[in-house]
């Protein structure tokens, strides 16, 4: 089946979704503040790491601001054998967004929707994609990003398909030494 590798923690209860409180801090609702501080914390993952999911595997990553800082580029290798996987980050307007190139050969889009333990938990939510017949057709479905500090992130997949979600799957990825 399908594994993902980004960089960012992704919490996939219904509560965190719908923007209620959830264990682990006070949910807020999106604001172009924490949304930009949220993009600072993403230029600030530039350089190379490694990750390990909650499947088994384990990757290789890279992040690399570029278009004039607009953009942070985080590129996944061997998550799936032989094979890349990116995603991009960037502000459209005052939200937070992110277009994921998947291995499924689909490119789904999502929007930083909430915020948790004072920003450093990002709720990424589904809002539509390229190459997907429909909302049931297999995509990632949600991301959250957890800022645990300048060398460690997690990050948690969700996988839709079907009208439901199918699994989801956790990595933690730490810094690898300059």
């Amino acid at each position: 089946m399908l594994r993902h590798a980004i960089g960012l923690t992704v919490l996939l209860t219904a509560g965190t979704a719908a923007g209620t409180a959830a264990p682990g801090g006070e949910t807020l609702a999106a604001t172009p503040e924490l949304a930009r501080a949220a993009f600072e914390r993403l230029k600030a993952l530039e350089g190379d790491w490694e990750g390990r999911s909650t499947k088994g595997w384990t990757e290789t990553l890279s992040y690399e601001v570029i278009a004039g800082g607009s953009v942070v580029m985080e590129t996944s290798r061997e998550a799936h054998a032989g094979h890349t996987m990116a995603t991009m980050f960037h502000m459209d307007g005052d939200d937070l967004v992110l277009t994921h190139y998947c291995i499924a050969k689909n490119q789904p889009r999502m929007k930083a929707t909430s915020f948790r333990n004072g920003g450093r938990t990002v709720v990424f939510t589904f809002t539509g994609g390229g190459n997907l017949a429909s909302r049931d057709a297999g995509h990632m479905d949600q991301a959250v990003i957890t800022f645990d500090g300048p060398e460690t992130i997690r990050s948690r997949w969700t996988w839709y398909q079907g009208g439901r979600e199918e699994w989801f799957e956790e990595i933690v990825q730490t810094r690898r030494p300059s």
